[in-house]
């Protein structure tokens, strides 16, 4: 694999590179990984701007379906590539590692690993927060919100106005979009069959501090597993005492029609309850805030909004959130090991 996954050129330049979509060499350069625990599956073929780009779901692992898995994906929404550059960087890093770390190899014969590393390569190709129809993949599937809590939800939220808007859901009653079905179906079979599993989603773009945000997206009311939100958040705290996240419920920020994560949860939630089994889904949500108040230039850059254009600083993000990927890797596998709770402060906030 190559030294440089992503060119400084095209980190600070892209839309005048001749090659504007490094993610996709990096993409292709796992799709080109053996290894007898690595496994690949094209979800479906994009088509954007004159090219057919892969819709690609990697698994790392054990083939067990009950097996504890970790899930990540990246690149949902395309202006944030950020989301999938991390992705694309750890799903690097977990090759090497299998390449020679035995004590790794062993890991992953009891554990699995799935990841979509770029959910709409359409977006980010076309330099557009939503797929090339205009629909905003996390607004798209068929389950609403029971309240919008602010201003900010109204619109935000996801609306049916227009595809030339932002945040736009899709027409009423029609199928979810391709992209969507795809990280639907993924994650249905290699990660809600798990006894315990985790799901990352890595975004940017929300505030000027790092946040973790667990469920719900739609409602105000306590996520149902509770417990093991404030079990994995005491664990973050003593592991990695250092770390930056403020871990949130989302919907303490805002609510949304269309979330993908609640869709997948609230579908498959009685039969892992009859089963024992629990899902919890988790969202990374990098603060660009602070990215423009140190360069407020990098506004002017097509990319500035949502990605860290100084290179210094974007060799910083890749840095900084391999120990997260790292330490919920762990905590996936060793969720029986997690240690005793304490008390929920508020009820949306811990």
């Amino acid at each position: 694999m190559s030294k440089e996954p992503f060119p400084v050129k095209d980190q600070i330049g892209r839309l005048l590179s001749r090659e504007p979509f490094p993610e996709l060499k990096k993409l292709e350069e796992l799709m080109a990984f053996q290894h007898p625990l690595f496994r690949q599956e094209k979800l479906g073929t994009i088509r954007a701007n004159n090219r057919d780009l892969p819709l690609m779901g990697f698994c790392l692992g054990s083939t067990d379906p009950e097996a504890p898995t970790l899930g990540f994906t990246g690149g949902v929404h395309g202006l944030e590539r950020v989301g999938a550059q991390v992705a694309l960087t750890f799903l690097e890093y977990l090759c090497q590692q299998l390449s020679w770390n035995e004590d790794f190899v062993t890991f992953l014969k009891g554990a699995r690993i799935a990841a979509i590393p770029i959910v709409n390569p359409g977006g980010l190709i076309m330099h557009r927060r939503s797929n090339p129809f205009g629909i905003d993949l996390m607004r798209n599937a068929p389950i609403e919100a029971e309240e919008l809590t602010n201003f900010a939800s109204m619109f935000a939220g996801g609306h049916r106005i227009s595809p030339k808007l932002p945040y736009y859901r899709g027409p009423k009653g029609q199928p979810m979009q391709a992209e969507s079905q795809a990280l639907v179906d993924f994650m249905r079979k290699e990660v809600l069959t798990a006894r315990f599993s985790i799901a990352l989603d890595i975004h940017s773009g929300f505030g000027a501090r790092d946040r973790l945000w667990y469920p719900y997206a739609r409602t105000q009311r306590p996520f149902a597993h509770m417990d093991e939100v404030v079990g994995l958040k005491n664990l973050l705290d003593k592991t990695l005492r250092y770390h930056v996240y403020h871990y949130e419920s989302q919907s303490h920020s805002y609510t949304t029609h269309g979330d993908l994560w609640d869709y997948l949860f609230f579908e498959s939630f009685e039969e892992q309850k009859k089963n024992n089994q629990r899902f919890i889904p988790l969202t990374l949500e990098m603060g660009s805030w602070m990215w423009l108040k140190k360069n407020p230039l990098q506004i002017f850059s097509p990319f500035g909004l949502f990605n860290p254009i100084k290179v210094h600083r974007f060799n910083r993000i890749m840095r900084r959130h391999l120990p997260l990927l790292q330490f919920l890797m762990h905590a996936t596998k060793n969720h029986t090991r997690w240690p005793k709770l304490s008390p929920i402060v508020e009820q949306n906030k811990i």
